[in-house]
């Protein structure tokens, strides 16, 4: 199913849904259970998801959505009038604002002080994010599966499958483990036999380039800035293993099954980790800190080479 893209605003005359999560990938696949349960509740609506555009073309894997509105961050929001407006994005106030400025005739959100006319589930700052946005829904007598994360089918991998997937990038430095680190692990695994690729957006391929590099991979082994979202699904998907930081790639291995070694640093796998049960292995050395700092956090970095390849070979030798 083709997710079309809001321009004008016009209708179909169905009711419009309008739901807005205007963050990053891994926080969109968060945001998936919660996403797959307004279809279930409101069927005979319209969804219109507003989020950064460059994530329309994961919405068919995710289903249930009908049109993207390009929005980034928590507004505004250029959309008049909605049946239904739900806060899938923060604790507001901004989000909150936003989406009241749309006129919606009714808005499910978190509460918030600032903003006394919402009436909603107070922000808890200690729940997992993907149970966060189903226990908001509940609340309003909407049921939610928090394990309802896997995507679609994304298809073939767009090379051999069986990869070993390192992506050293993050969208801060205070979750990107040092590249060196990253080199070493790759460089043990390529001696062993395994194939390695690297991955990244386009603003990470020359980090990902000098991963490949200080490891001493082919020049095809960087893929970084090379697939689409789907292609990344795909090949995450059909991969044998993903070593990651805290972002998003890691929460597409989550959503496709595939075994991953996660490293944490300033936020708590508790708080954005994979479900447990599941073939992921996260490491974190218990110590917080700010995640927007422009420096790895001290915690990641008592993470060592050692601890990585441990997790890694745990997982490729079970097989799992």
């Amino acid at each position: 199913m083709a997710v079309e893209v809001a321009g004008e605003q016009e209708g179909d005359g169905r009711p419009v849904l309008l739901a807005l999560r205007g963050l990053g990938l891994g926080d969109l696949l968060t945001a998936v259970p919660a996403l797959r349960a307004l279809r279930r509740a409101y069927p005979g609506h319209r969804i219109v998801l507003a989020t950064p555009a460059y994530l329309g073309t994961l919405l068919p894997l995710i289903g249930g959505v009908d049109e993207l509105l390009d929005v980034s961050g928590p507004g505004p929001v250029p959309f008049t009038a909605p049946d239904i407006a739900v806060n899938l994005h923060g604790s507001g106030p901004e989000s909150i604002m936003a989406l009241r400025r749309t006129r919606p005739g009714r808005l499910l959100s978190h509460a918030h002080p600032g903003v006394p006319a919402v009436d909603g589930p107070p922000w808890r700052a200690e729940s997992h994010e993907v149970r966060r946005w189903c226990s908001l829904l509940d609340w309003y007598g909407i049921a939610a599966d928090p394990d309802d994360l896997a995507l679609r089918d994304p298809g073939p991998s767009p090379l051999h499958g069986g990869e070993v997937i390192l992506h050293p990038g993050a969208s801060a430095y205070a979750r990107q483990w040092p590249p060196d680190r990253f080199a070493k692990v790759a460089a043990e695994l390529a001696g062993l036999g395994h194939r390695v690729v690297v991955t990244g957006g386009i603003d990470e391929t020359a980090l990902a380039r000098q991963v490949a590099a200080l490891a001493g991979l082919p020049d095809d082994a960087v893929v970084a800035g090379r697939t689409s979202l789907p292609e990344l699904a795909a090949l995450v998907g059909h991969a044998a293993l993903v070593i990651c930081g805290d972002t998003g790639i890691s929460h597409v291995a989550t959503a496709t099954g595939t075994p991953s070694v996660i490293l944490y640093g300033p936020v708590a796998p508790a708080l954005w980790g994979p479900p447990p049960g599941r073939p992921h292995v996260p490491l974190w050395a218990g110590r917080t800190g700010d995640p927007h700092a422009d420096s790895p956090a001290p915690g990641l970095l008592e993470i060592g080479v050692t601890e990585v390849l441990d997790a890694v070979h745990g997982l490729l030798e079970v097989g799992v």
